[in-house]
């Protein structure tokens, strides 16, 4: 009976928890801090701007209107990208990177940060 339970049990993980993992495309879980701006996520502003950092493997998605420390915010990467399902198209930025685009509907232009 063991044998049998313990498949379903790690299907049912699988299905329930970890089927959303195998498909995250970030190097960073769903669930780790990334950095964004209140504009972004209380006023629905576009995210324009995304830096991969280098030193800690870190993101920020921010809309590219402000740099003021009052209006950052920390939220899940999960968070910040179920709210632009487009980021998934910059996933795959390096570390060290950033990539900005004039609207939602531009492609993204990437650069190596300096």
């Amino acid at each position: 009976m063991r044998a049998i339970l313990l498949p379903v049990a790690f299907l049912y993980s699988l299905t329930a928890n970890g089927e959303n993992e195998l498909n995250w495309p970030f190097d960073q879980a769903e669930n780790v801090a990334a950095i964004t701006t209140k504009q972004v996520v209380e006023a629905s502003f576009p995210i324009l701007m995304v830096v991969h950092y280098e030193d800690d493997d870190s993101w920020a998605f921010t809309c590219g209107t402000t740099n003021k420390s009052e209006d950052l915010m920390i939220v899940g990467m999960g968070e910040i990208v179920s709210l632009d399902s487009t980021l998934h198209s910059i996933a795959d930025l390096p570390p060290g990177w950033s990539a900005v685009r004039e609207s939602v509907n531009s492609e993204w232009v990437r650069t190596k940060d300096e």
